[in-house]
């Protein structure tokens, strides 16, 4: 692996690890609340379509990052309701919840009625005064869109919205213990509610980033398992934000590095390069790097005391 290669491979890295860590880290907020949204996947795939769609007829490229998370959360409002006020299965709604919305998406794309060739506009990347042209570290961390930027700080945000505030408490506390936290006077399924909608908020505006900062186009498979991904990134940082971060980065360089062994001559089948970063994904939710505590309330439906 020459120089060049790895440098191109851990920009790629940096580059992949901020949709997934992004939906992970929205999903931390439902998570913590001590609901399993697994309806992030088809939130990623509206959140995709709608700021494609949005960017592609105005050449707004913001106003797309909007959409895409406003319809994350317009999705949550469905998936809030059967998850929190009905109690009905996370997981049986959740993939149902993604089945519906990659028929919706496929149906509303073509609707549109625009060609597979057009794309959206895309953020540039950034020209970081003196850290962009530093050797090695210039290239990897500091030629990236003002979008991926934003993630990190969203982020940081998390861990000190959930750490360092009584809301990260209250929310905490939730998922943990909901007779505890409602006999102190939370209301525990107004939090969960929040979280759901973060989590859909999140999501959409992942799937808003792989569009605007990725690819620049729309597809029905744009999206190719990544909330899936998201939630696997959760459990493997053990539900805390920096962890999560580690982990987007280590998926992601599983993805990258397919992508990059591909443009070489490595004598090794495509096949098993696309496998990677799933053979990955299975290794850290099968507890191979040590058993993860979840949030002890998680997917226990709650039925307020009368």
């Amino acid at each position: 692996m020459t120089g060049t290669f790895l440098v191109t491979w851990l920009n790629a890295t940096v580059l992949l690890a901020a949709p997934i860590l992004l939906a992970a880290t929205g999903e931390l907020y439902a998570e913590r609340s001590g609901v399993l949204n697994l309806g992030i996947q088809g939130c990623l795939l509206l959140g995709a379509l709608a700021s494609f769609g949005v960017a592609h007829g105005t050449g707004e490229i913001w106003l797309g990052v909007l959409a895409g998370a406003a319809t994350g959360a317009l999705c949550s409002v469905p998936l809030s309701l059967m998850y929190v006020t009905i109690g009905a299965s996370q997981v049986v709604v959740g993939i149902i919840f993604n089945i519906l919305a990659f028929g919706l998406g496929s149906y509303v794309y073509r609707l549109m009625n625009i060609q597979d060739s057009s794309s959206s506009p895309m953020f540039k990347a950034l020209h970081i005064p003196v850290l962009s042209d530093l050797p090695v570290l210039g290239p990897i961390l500091f030629r990236h869109s003002l979008l991926l930027y934003l993630v990190i700080a969203v982020v940081a945000v998390a861990h000190w919205a959930l750490y360092r505030t009584h809301f990260g408490l209250n929310m905490r506390a939730v998922g943990e213990n909901p007779k505890a936290a409602e006999a102190a006077g939370i209301d525990v399924n107004k939090m969960r509610h929040i979280g759901v909608a973060l989590s859909g908020l999140a999501a959409g505006a992942a799937g808003a980033f792989i569009v605007l900062a990725q690819i620049g186009l729309f597809r029905d498979n744009i999206v190719d398992g990544k909330g899936f991904i998201a939630l696997a990134i959760v459990i493997f940082g053990r539900w805390d934000p920096l962890k999560c971060l580690l982990a987007a980065l280590a998926f992601a360089a599983a993805d990258a590095l397919q992508l990059s062994l591909q443009l070489t001559s490595v004598s090794v089948p495509a096949e098993v390069l696309l496998a990677l970063p799933y053979v990955v994904t299975i290794l850290a939710i099968s507890g191979v790097a040590g058993r993860a505590r979840q949030p002890a309330a998680l997917m226990v439906p709650y039925h307020k005391s009368a």
